[in-house]
């Protein structure tokens, strides 16, 4: 019986019968349809394998997986690491170098911050009230001042520091490490991608592909829940046994592999047939890594209960597994870019947020250091784009994309470490200044990859994540 059923499957396929009728008919959960990897040697099987399994890099790599803490909406330099204290000095005022940049509130005159900066760490940083807890970690992070964007406009600039390009048409930075790398895992993606709620401005194209193979796509989990078994939805095909299951699966990979021969290659069809192998896998591994309640008492006191604090153990349980990429960005209640806040009212705005991940961020350093894991784990921090030294209304600060701040910790950088400076306001980058496209030629370059050799051909022409520009910061490397 069950050889004439797939015998007349066989026959409706080779005569161009509607596949999405034939998987509407069947009874797996989408998790299921990857089952055929877990015991069959089917060719995209194997396809997957290739694609995700470890590479080799360029050159002996300082870091083996890279934790992006992404904060959309432009966090404020002056505000958060970059003191400077002439602010208070020349409040209300519009000095020259202010005047000559096209500020839209050409205006408003200098605003100091209204929090207070105090000393920390061997190294003797400043650093703003609302980030005490990673304060206490300033001995472990390369700070860099003199970062600098094309856009002060939250789209094009989210775009710029995940893609390095300003249209959603190019693959993700860690759609390019994960290429370049391949997994350190078969059983989840090699890229993840998390928020507590909203998802950046961007969406997709913040972990996405573009014409990269399928197989390099971040995976997108909102974590707001907290319900291993509900993170991602569809994940088990409760009506079924695994063998019916088998079954089923080794009839959609017959047609499916006839569909494709047919058309001889479709990049969505293998794509597709990856991401079916892929889900079957992560029905184990996914409620079992996203299950915090498996951490001991001490460690959830360590993070703290928020819900970004949470995104960053869960990082840590992810690279943990040997998932390459990690990006958690931070989000309050629905709202894509939060630190954007920062318009209206910075004291509120940017004390609420920093709050809400502070001790999350500085738990995960610490975590990370002390199971041995930093040294070979980059952690990066940092928005697209921060905030003027000028004051919008009475309270707010507009953009500013001429100079602001990123960290990084671990994977090979200094520590206790500054890298350039804005001017004496903080406005723009003027010593050692450093652009998107460089900074993820360091970061490809701590993972261990040339960026000017890491490249697709596509379309006519190899691309890269860099494009034609990028400068490797050699001094930010210990």
């Amino acid at each position: 019986m069950k050889f004439l059923q797939h015998e007349h499957a066989y026959r409706l396929a080779t005569r161009q019968y509607n596949r999405r009728e034939a998987l509407s008919q069947m009874g797996a959960g989408i998790g299921a349809i990857g089952l055929a990897v877990m015991g069959g040697d089917t060719a995209s099987a194997r396809e997957l394998g290739s694609s995700l399994a470890p590479k080799v890099p360029h050159f002996a790599p300082r870091a083996k997986r890279l934790i992006q803490l992404f904060m959309p909406g432009g966090p404020s330099q002056v505000d958060t690491f970059d003191y400077k204290p002439l602010l208070a000095k020349h409040a209300g005022e519009r000095p020259m170098s202010v005047d000559r940049k096209s500020l839209r509130n050409t205006k408003m005159g200098l605003m100091p911050s209204p929090f207070g900066f105090k000393q920390y760490g061997q190294c003797g940083k400043w650093v703003s009230d609302i980030f005490p807890e990673v304060a206490r970690c300033v001995d472990d992070i390369s700070f860099i001042h003199s970062m600098h964007t094309d856009i002060p406009e939250h789209a094009g600039g989210i775009l710029m520091a995940n893609l390095g390009a300003l249209q959603p048409n190019r693959p993700s930075l860690g759609s390019w490490l994960t290429y370049g790398l391949g997994a350190e895992t078969q059983n989840l993606p090699g890229f993840v991608a998390i928020s507590p709620r909203a998802q950046p401005r961007g969406k997709g194209a913040c972990w996405g592909n573009a014409f990269l193979p399928g197989a390099y796509a971040g995976a997108y989990v909102n974590i707001q829940h907290m319900k291993p078994d509900a993170i991602i939805g569809n994940l088990r095909g409760a009506g079924l046994s695994r063998q019916e299951q088998r079954a089923q699966l080794d009839l959609l990979e017959k047609i499916n592999q006839m569909h494709l021969g047919r058309l001889e290659q479709d990049q969505h069809l293998e794509a597709s047939i990856q991401a079916m192998e892929m889900a079957f896998r992560m029905q184990f591994s996914v409620p079992e890594v996203f299950d915090v309640s498996k951490e001991s008492e001490q460690t959830l006191r360590l993070y703290g209960d928020s819900e970004f604090a949470k995104g960053c153990l869960i990082a840590r349980r992810l690279v943990e597994e040997g998932v390459r990429v990690v990006q958690l960005s931070h989000s309050i209640d629905d709202y894509d870019i939060a630190w954007d806040t920062g318009h209206a009212d910075i004291a509120n705005g940017h004390a609420v947020l920093a709050k809400a991940c502070d001790q999350g961020i500085a738990a995960l350093l610490t975590d990370l250091k002390g199971r041995g894991l930093l040294d070979e784990t980059l952690v990066v921090w940092g928005g697209e784009f921060g905030r003027a030294p000028t004051s919008e209304g009475e309270k707010g600060r507009d953009h500013d994309h001429y100079g602001y701040t990123v960290w990084m910790a671990g994977g090979g950088v200094k520590k206790g470490y500054t890298h350039g400076s804005t001017d004496e306001f903080g406005l723009s980058a003027v010593e050692k200044r450093v652009h998107v496209h460089d900074m993820n030629a360091t970061i490809l370059h701590l993972m261990g990859l040339d960026h000017e050799k890491l490249t697709y051909r596509f379309s006519g022409r190899d691309y890269r994540l860099t494009d034609v520009h990028g400068h490797v910061v050699h001094d930010v490397i210990a």
